[in-house]
């Protein structure tokens, strides 16, 4: 009778023990597990982008994993389709927090989905970590649950008309796409033109997950423009250069770092792409002298052998990484206000790319590096 008393004390003071582990933390949290939760397009026209990302995330989770976790704790992604369309966006963060319930979000993608999820992740006081937009709508004023990754489209729009100017540019159109993301570009463009003194020659939009550039192209070839700026992704980018061409001009051609620029290669072809200037807000994914870059593909070769790197897959794998390195510095229970401050206490040094935020600054990268397309699709710094 005295070892089944000691065995039911026992079994009560594990059970203690056990909701001590997992008690007061916040959902999403364990003893053996933290989840977390990614909304991207994995369908539709821009797919590929939500695809190749999440694999980055995915290798960053499956190499702490294979070391245990953090403190014993294993990292588990829901990664829900969005296919680039905001009201998907929004749906997939409230199922995330509400039916999921993960512990926090990272690597969305897009402006405009982000900015109108981010009200429902700011309400339940969720952080998102790392999305593809560098929308000034998620950046001012600060969110203190948005925490982003790259530099902003101003950042990338002042590097490129810096350097057409500098090289003897003047007349300069813009192809833009008309949301968020289209619009914080042209913005940015239209912002810095101005303090040289400029005004861009034509602008044209095209509808989001449009792929008809005819109208655009119209447009634009009116201004027989030296060099267009083209704040548009993937299928629309290709339509409105081929087309272009076909009508015989030949300005330079430069787009911003969402376009992904492997996978702009692979829907044109290396010829059809070549010369298209593009920038890049990561450090180049086939420099081996970053460890950082060593770091990916090796995760990467682990979970996909038939992946290839990219700057899609290096900045999703950067995003998952930025959320590990927090949550290890979290002192006691994990909590989503203990990760908020992890994330704003010191900078993050991945060996090949820093990343700092601060109460009052949550746009942790202000890196821009311009590349362009040569003849064979390489990307050349």
């Amino acid at each position: 009778m005295r070892y089944h008393t000691l065995g039911r004390a026992f079994l009560a003071l594990a059970a203690s023990a056990l909701f001590s582990l997992t008690g007061h933390a916040d959902p999403g949290v364990t003893a053996s597990s933290i989840h977390l939760g990614m909304s991207s397009p994995f369908s539709g026209p821009n797919g590929e982008y939500g695809i190749t990302m999440r694999g980055g995330v995915e290798a960053a989770f499956s190499e702490v994993n294979a070391g245990g976790g953090i403190n014993g704790r294993k990292l588990k992604l829901t990664a829900l389709d969005d296919g680039y369309e905001t009201e998907r966006s929004v749906a997939n963060t409230k199922q995330l927090i509400e039916q999921e319930k993960v512990f926090a979000l990272l690597a969305f993608y897009g402006s405009s989905p982000t900015t109108a999820a981010m009200k429902v992740f700011s309400e339940a006081k969720v952080p998102l970590v790392g999305t593809i937009s560098g929308a000034g709508t998620l950046r001012d004023p600060v969110n203190p649950y948005m925490f982003n990754l790259r530099a902003s489209y101003a950042d990338e729009t002042a590097a490129i008309v810096d350097h057409l100017v500098g090289i003897g540019i003047s007349n300069i159109a813009v192809f833009y796409q008309d949301d968020g993301f289209g619009k914080s570009g042209l913005d940015g463009v239209t912002r810095t033109l101005e303090k040289h003194g400029l005004k861009a020659s034509a602008v044209a939009p095209i509808e989001r997950n449009a792929t008809d550039a005819s109208a655009a192209v119209k447009t634009i070839s009116a201004a027989n423009p030296q060099a267009v700026v083209m704040v548009t992704l993937l299928k629309p980018t290709a339509a409105f250069v081929k087309a272009m061409r076909a009508a015989g001009h030949q300005p330079q051609f430069v787009t911003l770092s969402p376009i992904g620029a492997d996978l702009l290669v692979k829907e044109m072809g290396a010829e059809n792409a070549r010369g298209i200037g593009i920038t890049q807000v990561m450090p180049y994914p086939w420099n081996d002298a970053l460890k950082l870059v060593r770091d990916y593909k090796a995760a990467l070769a682990k979970t996909d052998a038939k992946a290839e790197p990219s700057y899609y897959g290096l900045e999703g794998y950067v995003a998952g990484r930025v959320m590990i390195e927090a949550i290890r510095r979290i002192d006691g229970e994990p909590t989503r206000e203990k990760l908020v401050a992890a994330l704003e206490q010191a900078p993050f040094d991945l060996k090949g790319f820093k990343v700092s935020f601060t109460p009052s600054n949550h746009s942790g990268s202000t890196f821009v590096e311009l590349t362009i397309l040569d003849r064979n699709g390489r990307i050349l710094r």
